[in-house]
């Protein structure tokens, strides 16, 4: 059977930035049959719920991976190190159930997978993975998003 990582939010945990969720029902049905284990990069890595939200500025995730770009949050404090950790700690997670797939969740500057906010606090979005997708990607691991995991 396909052990599967998801995002926490995804599952109905109320760890997003705001203190709220982003649930997907299939999910949160896979976590409670056991067949999923969900994760929380940004409380993993050590922050608050609720938070500032934060978006990368300077590239994506693989630039921060690369030291060449942060993670600040809307009071411009740099939280990078404290995303750099939650993605070390969500690859571990990762590593030790044996993860097949990995659903994280969309525009997200830990979990997105294809697209993520500007660093502009606008809104914006562009094409980027998130710290945790770039790292998780860099290692081999199969990561989607919730709209790949629902129109699959």
């Amino acid at each position: 059977m396909e052990k599967i990582l998801v995002s926490a939010c995804l599952a109905g945990v109320n760890c997003k930035y705001s203190g709220g969720h982003n649930l997907v029902p299939a999910l949160a049905e896979l976590v409670r049959q056991g067949r999923a284990v969900p994760v929380c990069p940004e409380t993993l890595g050590g922050l608050a719920i609720p938070r500032p939200p934060a978006e990368i500025r300077g590239g994506d995730g693989h630039d921060v991976l690369a030291g060449k770009a942060r993670v600040v949050d809307r009071q411009g404090r740099d939280v990078t190190t404290a995303f750099l950790r939650g993605a070390q700690a969500t690859l571990a997670k990762a590593r030790e159930v044996n993860a097949d797939l990995i659903v994280l969740k969309e525009k997200s500057p830990s979990c997105g997978s294809g697209l993520i906010y500007d660093g502009t606090f606008s809104g914006t979005t562009r094409p980027g993975a998130g710290v945790t997708a770039a790292l998780l990607r860099e290692q081999g691991y199969r990561v989607i998003s919730e709209g790949e995991f629902t129109s699959s």
